[in-house]
């Protein structure tokens, strides 16, 4: 995706705020905006900004999982499932 298209002035989000959010909204793309002449901030729509998180809070848990395997922080898959299944036969 080419965000050179996507990038305004702070002075263009001032007198077209709704334009703005409406165009968000519509086409889920970022917005870049600019404060004499450098990026500053980057606006999106609500909908990707949660995308966004999720896809970052995945990769999290992916990383940290391959730490744990680094670590040797496992265990066979037998061995948990035996364990699974006594506990569940007690309960």
């Amino acid at each position: 995706m080419r965000y050179s298209s996507q990038v305004k002035p702070i002075s263009y989000l001032r007198a077209n705020t709704a334009k703005v959010l409406a165009q968000l909204a519509d086409q889920r793309e970022p917005l870049i905006i600019t404060q004499n002449g450098e990026a500053k901030a980057v606006l999106q729509d609500v909908a990707s900004f949660e995308e966004t998180q999720k896809a970052l809070a995945l990769l999290k848990i992916l990383a940290l999982s391959n730490q744990d395997v680094a670590a040797g922080k496992i265990k066979p898959m037998a061995e948990v499932l035996a364990r699974l299944r006594a506990k569940r036969s007690i309960d």
